[in-house]
């Protein structure tokens, strides 16, 4: 089925497009479905989105003063439409939203300008695409109409539900969620109507969480498609470095976790080093210049862990036929990097090779390998089986930690993952060695050598982008934003966080990391690295051409090392793919060689890489509307993992109603405030209204609340004690009161 935004997608400004076409690029061939259309396109010509010519071709208007945003709502019923974080948002009121709901991608007009600290005030015009197709509600009776209500009270609508659905009535002892599917969404005077697809009852039933928690991030599992085929590998020579020694690097405990590349580390003569970065190479698998395959994985862009198994984007087929296994040979596609005795990189260069995995590192392998008390010395009954792989592991670790001393003195802070002991979370939680959504860095840990992989992976990537920037190629890649817009006048406001000795630097700043260093307590920290997660924003994939003006390359990294994890992954490896077998080596004019693939070779090339037929198929890939879905994806992925650990929480708070603990106020509001179990690593709310031995009143300036008569105060960091007295598995919310 299309959406009004595939239609504006498929239409451009200069040339037109004729309906006949149209129905071929939508895959349109029902007469029901070609009606909708019909009735889609008049829509948008009387709003003045597209427009016709005197051939009856259609066309997007260039001039349009509609905006395209996303509908956010909160659950007091405020609604804006978010535009991307250079861009103000724009307020909607209610009966203007025209039942776009929290998600929807939405064309706005500005109807009010914003004045002083007031928001642009705008209308939703027409509804781009629906974030939600199954809603998860409650089923009740109104009227003697059967209806379901959304759980979600950020969407502000019923759905109408047929008769026979009324046994799934909702009964509160039973938690009896019911997932609707759309069947017609509401529009002028008609209400929206669906069905029921599933009953989840929640209550003490832990096995339903990860289907309740997929729906309520709107993630449907689909089944993988077995027509992705893999394709023959290039017989182009690969260089074999199957008789080297190479690593891999490994925390997750799944057989199906994403595949992680292998490493191989040799000296030099001159006691400089190459460390080899080996990939698996699917992309040289997949036939991704085919829209087909495009459409087949447009389902899924990521893959993510539920709890026991990872749920993979790719077929089985694939990962079974590309993953690197202890003792086997594997193609594979790598980087080399060169790397000083002082552990700089001096160069690099991509290659086809032929690899063999000679040793699988586990955590236990890191932690004998960071206490032992001698370097020549082996006693460790861990270490003694590996001993002729230990100095390459001590070298490898040893560039880990210096390659992430540079990533912090170009700008990056690190923060620690929040403590955990609820045993099904541990795959979850396990450091994501390619993750780049969060603004920050995880600092390397000794009980998880993926965080040691990290800073290295960061490197291969960050020099992808180099690589391919110099040569004007598409890539996909995340930037480190610039952190001005974060309040830190807020988080100084929490003082008795941060000890009274501050001394700011030659030009009157504090850096983050100072900041960090300036609590005295492992509590402080704690509460400091919560209030920085809170504030810091997601970091987004970003398309980036020829044209885009760089600044700072130190603060761009394009992905390309995990092909098995996401979509981004595959398509920026296979770039590098189609530059080492199609890029072009010499010009016509002299005949000399170039090695494409090494570092600053652009700067004796001054040719296109592509020919037209190369370049035309990068294009199907390396475009804005994939990389819109694909952070969509990946916003809808974020949510998920949060919300999984949250229920999680939830469900073992709620094995200990009544139970009395030890807590730590880590955030204080008007309604009350929030503290950490110190034992469980969970937090609950202490509502204001459960404080009845006196009227308290919050004081915004300095982040606490206070008795009028009492001059009890309650504020951050504080240390108090509380009981579990009831939890809500819906909102995954725990409740406290004060013992």
């Amino acid at each position: 089925m299309f959406s009004t935004s595939s239609i504006i997608n498929k239409l451009n400004h200069e040339e037109g497009t004729e309906y006949k076409k149209l129905c071929r690029l939508l895959k349109l061939s029902k007469k029901a479905d070609k009606d909708k259309l019909d009735i889609a396109l008049r829509a948008l010509e009387e709003l003045e989105i597209i427009d016709r010519n005197d051939n009856n071709e259609y066309f997007n208007v260039k001039e349009s003063n509609h905006l395209v945003a996303k509908i956010r709502c909160s659950s007091k019923g405020y609604c804006f439409a978010v535009r991307d974080q250079s861009n103000e948002d724009i307020y909607i009121k209610e009966n203007l939203l025209n039942y776009a709901w929290n998600g929807d991608k939405v064309l706005v007009r500005i109807i009010k300008e914003g004045v002083r600290r007031r928001s642009p005030e705008g209308i939703v015009d027409c509804i781009l695409e629906r974030s939600n197709q199954i809603l998860l509600a409650k089923v009740e009776i109104i009227k003697d109409e059967v209806y379901g209500i959304p759980i979600d009270d950020r969407i502000l609508c019923k759905i109408k539900l047929p008769k026979e659905d009324e046994k799934y009535k909702y009964i509160p002892e039973n938690k009896n969620i019911v997932k609707i599917e759309i069947d017609l969404f509401p529009i002028g005077q008609q209400e929206g109507i669906g069905h029921v697809v599933k009953q989840l009852e929640l209550n003490n039933n832990d096995k339903q969480d990860i289907d309740f928690v997929l729906s309520k991030s709107n993630i449907n599992i689909i089944a993988k498609p077995q027509d992705l085929k893999l394709i023959a590998i290039n017989q182009k020579p690969r260089l074999d470095l199957t008789s080297k020694n190479s690593y891999m690097f490994k925390s997750w405990n799944t057989d199906n976790s994403p595949i992680l590349p292998i490493l191989q580390i040799d000296k030099n003569k001159d006691d400089s080093y190459k460390l080899w970065v080996h990939t698996n190479a699917i992309s040289e698998r997949l036939d991704l210049c085919s829209k087909k395959s495009i459409e087949i994985l447009f389902d899924s862009f990521e893959s993510f862990p539920l709890l026991e198994k990872w749920n993979n984007f790719l077929s089985d087929e694939i990962y079974k036929s590309t993953k690197f296994k202890v003792g086997e040979v594997n193609e594979a596609i790598s980087l080399c990097i060169d790397i000083s005795n002082e552990n700089e990189i001096i160069s690099w260069s991509f290659q086809l090779t032929k690899v063999k995995c000679s040793l699988l590192v586990e955590n236990k392998h890191l932690d004998a390998l960071l206490t032992r008390k001698s370097s020549t010395r082996i006693t460790s009954r861990i270490l003694k089986p590996i001993k002729d792989y230990i100095e390459d592991l001590d070298k490898i670790i040893e560039i880990s930690k210096a390659f992430r001393t540079k990533q912090i003195s170009h700008g990056k802070i690190e923060i620690p993952k929040t403590k955990n002991n609820i045993d099904s979370l541990k795959e979850l939680l396990v450091h994501n060695p390619v993750n780049y959504a969060n603004e920050y860095l995880e600092p390397l840990d000794t009980g998880d050598i993926q965080t040691y992989l990290s800073p290295l992976l960061y490197e291969a990537n960050a020099l992808w982008f180099k690589h391919s920037y110099n040569y004007g190629l598409d890539n996909l890649s995340y930037i480190s934003q610039e952190l001005d817009y974060i309040n830190v006048s807020e988080i100084i406001k929490n003082s008795e966080l941060i000890d009274n000795d501050i001394e700011l630097n030659e030009e009157g700043t504090l850096t983050f990391k100072q900041l960090l260093e300036l609590c005295s307590d492992d509590n402080k920290k704690r509460i400091l690295h919560k209030l920085l997660i809170n504030v810091l924003r997601d970091n987004q994939v970003k398309l980036i051409r020829k044209e885009f003006n760089v600044i700072d390359s130190e603060k761009i990294i394009s992905p390309w090392v995990m092909p098995s994890y996401d979509f981004i992954n595959i398509i920026n490896q296979f770039n590098i793919y189609n530059m080492i077998i199609n890029g072009k080596r010499t010009k016509n004019t002299n005949g000399k060689i170039i090695n494409i693939m090494e570092k600053d070779s652009w700067k004796e090339v001054s040719w296109n890489i592509y020919n037209s037929s190369t370049k035309k198929n990068i294009d199907i890939i390396f475009n804005e509307h994939i990389v819109d879905k694909i952070n969509e994806y990946k916003n809808k992925v974020r949510q998920y993992r949060l919300n999984m650990i949250n229920i999680k929480k939830v469900r073992k708070a709620e094995t200990l109603l009544g139970n009395k603990y030890s807590g730590l106020i880590t955030t204080v509001q008007s309604y009350g405030f929030f503290v950490e179990i110190k034992e469980l690593f969970v937090e609950g709310l202490v509502h204001v209204s459960t404080l009845s031995n006196d009227w308290y009143e919050y004081r915004s300036r300095q982040n606490l609340l206070i008795g009028r008569k009492s001059k009890k105060s309650y504020k951050i960091g504080d240390i108090i004690d509380i009981k579990i007295i009831k939890v809500d598995i819906l909102k995954y919310q725990i409740d406290l009161e004060l013992v």
